[in-house]
């Protein structure tokens, strides 16, 4: 029961360092925003930037890279 506790206890602990957060919005001009993604996977290993069109609509056609 004490290894169950623990092996949960450690779940908890670990489940918000590998999931990802959207922030750092940035308008460029007009019709054009980047959107930031951040992890806390291996110290945001995995960082992607994403510029996209604004519409009425919400974003559209985005295309990712790599955050510098």
């Amino acid at each position: 029961m004490k290894r169950l506790i623990a092996v949960l206890a450690l779940a908890a602990v670990a489940a918000p360092l590998t999931g990802c957060a959207y922030g750092g919005v940035a308008a460029l001009g007009a019709d054009k925003v980047v959107v930031l993604r951040n992890d806390g996977f291996l110290f945001g290993a995995l960082r992607k930037a994403y510029v996209c069109k604004a519409s009425d609509k919400g974003l559209d056609a985005c295309e990712s890279n790599e955050a510098p």
